[in-house]
């Protein structure tokens, strides 16, 4: 979607903000002995009071409200009787529609004591998209924003996980282009004035590749290496992007 008007604009920004409070109220909700049922049903709870949509369920009829997904998952998890356990690595993925305009972020939560290893993961996710936000202007190749991610996460001694990328998001969940978190030069497009777009580095503590569950939905790592995702919607501009799903 490019924004082309005020109502645009004031549209994406109101969900985007619910978005961003219902990523917050889950994380402080995410402790251990919870079920991802119910932490899904805190977003839930708080989106459903604002008049707010779950875009997955709309757009795909996707079990949960939103996708909660635990170490080796990395996105798309189904909220179920799963338990959270001291030090699992947490990844709350919310996308909420409200009146026809859809907003998408995710952030990973390490369930206390968190190990050395995860809380550099989760850093790694959180560093690598303030990377791609400083490169993602008007005229910027996209393929330069998978380029940043890439590079920080290989700093850093992690790995992209290439199968998946961000995307276009507002009237639909999943829109054009595709924005890779890694450098190639067949990578298409160039970033325009009021674009906007899902940057979401998804990262791996070792080289692997993934695969779906047998649930359908959910994708992990192959090699069960923990995952980490960090995501916001924000809109392109000549200078630093809006953030629209900042809390």
């Amino acid at each position: 979607m490019t924004i082309t008007s005020h109502a645009d604009l004031a549209g994406l920004q109101r969900i985007g903000r619910l978005v961003g409070q219902a990523i917050l109220e889950m994380r402080i909700a995410a402790r251990a002995g919870m079920t991802t049922a119910a932490l899904d049903a805190v977003g839930e709870r708080f989106l459903r009071r604002h008049g707010a949509r779950s875009a997955p369920q709309l757009t795909y009829g996707f079990p949960g409200f939103t996708c909660i997904s635990v170490n080796e998952q990395v996105v798309h998890g189904v909220p179920g009787p799963r338990v959270l356990q001291p030090g699992d690595v947490v990844k709350i993925d919310v996308s909420a529609e409200l009146d026809g305009l859809i907003a998408d972020a995710a952030v990973t939560v390490v369930i206390p004591p968190a190990s050395v290893a995860a809380r550099r993961l989760e850093e790694c996710a959180s560093s690598a998209f303030e990377r791609a936000l400083r490169v993602a202007r008007v005229g910027t190749a996209v393929a330069e924003v998978g380029r940043a991610v890439e590079r920080e996460v290989q700093r850093r001694g992690f790995s992209v996980l290439e199968q998946l990328c961000g995307h276009g998001v507002g009237r639909h969940l999943h829109e054009d282009p595709s924005v890779p978190n890694y450098y190639s030069p067949l990578t298409p497009g160039t970033l325009s004035d009021g674009l906007v777009i899902a940057v979401e580095p998804l990262i791996s503590a070792s080289r692997t590749t993934v695969v779906d569950e047998s649930d359908g939905w959910t994708v992990r790592t192959r090699n069960r290496s923990i995952a980490a995702h960090f995501e916001h919607t924000v809109v392109i501009t000549r200078d630093t992007p809006l953030i629209l799903t900042a809390a």
